[in-house]
């Protein structure tokens, strides 16, 4: 097991390198850049100006100098400055992580909590009423998208019902309120987001699950287990559920980038100061430093989400080994 987790360790190290270099590549191969996105600003600023902030950048370089150049300060924990504000990358980076990672972690808790319950009782009651509700929420969650499902949420339960707030993590002068009104005041914030990142993955992870849970109760261990006089509640959660959880999980190493790309969308919905937000803007902006040090940062969490994946199979099922580490 250590030895396997050294190894994957040691694995992810050429896979980033070569994320953040396709990225880099395509970022720089987009239209415009940081110099004609100030030249849009300032319609008047001469020929010369612009070569002179390009130069400034260091745009003026060939691709491949000023790739190994950032790498050169990435292994040096040094992401560059922002060519909008000259902040440290690194510095507006640690303002907006926590929050992100709360959202994604946040969603991905919810996701497991209630898709896999569903999925179980679903797979134990087949052409059910609740199994036929759980096939039409599948294909909505599926067919619908989820920006217009927010902006439907925000109309019904922020402006309608005026229950939920639909913008922010925080209401103005929140940091006055006593602890726990803050405490109720940030979670009420956090429900419309966390819910409608979590829609589309709850449809798939619950269908996921209910699938495989009925290709299990199907094989023949479990009607061993059964005609052995077992209780029904130690077959279906000690025997079945634990080996139908493997595909689940691999599902679930899978979704964390899709979480992590779907905060660009929600958090510039809500106005959620997040890394979504940040990436959005430094997008527009053209603000090379901060797209690669949040494509950096949103690259490792892939990575270590697929690594938490494979150990999770160690501990759903203990049979399965590595070659090399049986």
């Amino acid at each position: 097991m250590l030895f396997y987790l050294l190894r994957r360790f040691l694995l992810m190290i050429p896979i980033l390198f070569g994320i953040t270099f396709i990225c880099f590549i395509v970022i720089n191969l987009a239209p415009g850049s940081p110099a004609s996105f100030t030249e849009e600003l300032s319609p008047k600023a001469s020929p010369e100006a612009m070569e002179a902030l390009k130069k400034l950048y260091g745009l003026d370089r060939p691709i491949h100098e000023r790739y190994l150049n950032w790498l050169r300060m990435v292994i040096t924990m040094d992401l560059g400055k922002s060519f909008v504000d000259g902040r440290p990358v690194k510095e507006k980076i640690k303002e907006r992580l926590p929050i992100t990672v709360t959202l994604n972690m946040l969603s991905l808790l919810l996701i497991l909590v209630v898709s896999i319950p569903i999925g179980v009782y679903s797979a134990l009651k087949p052409g059910s009423f609740f199994d036929r509700a759980l096939t039409v929420f599948v294909f909505t969650g599926f067919s619908v998208p989820t920006f217009w499902i927010a902006l439907l949420a925000m109309i019904v339960f922020g402006v309608n019902l005026g229950l939920l707030p639909i913008s922010g993590i925080q209401s103005i002068g929140a940091e006055t309120l006593p602890f726990h009104e803050r405490i109720i005041d940030w979670i009420k914030h956090l429900i419309l987001p966390v819910t409608i990142m979590s829609f589309a993955g709850l449809a798939g992870m619950s269908r996921y699950t209910r699938s495989s849970m009925l290709e299990v109760l199907r094989q023949d261990f479990i009607r061993t287990a059964r005609a052995k006089g077992l209780p029904e509640r130690v077959v279906i959660m000690k025997h079945a559920l634990r080996n139908a959880l493997l595909p689940v999980v691999t599902l679930l190493g899978l979704a964390i980038p899709g979480l992590i790309g779907g905060s660009v969308i929600f958090e510039s919905i809500f106005s959620i100061p997040g890394m979504g937000q940040l990436f959005y803007a430094s997008a527009m902006a053209r603000d090379y430093p901060t797209i690669m040090g949040i494509l950096l940062i949103g690259a490792l969490l892939t990575l270590i989400g697929n690594l938490l994946a494979d150990i999770a199979y160690f501990i759903v099922d203990p049979r399965i080994r590595v070659k090399g580490d049986v």
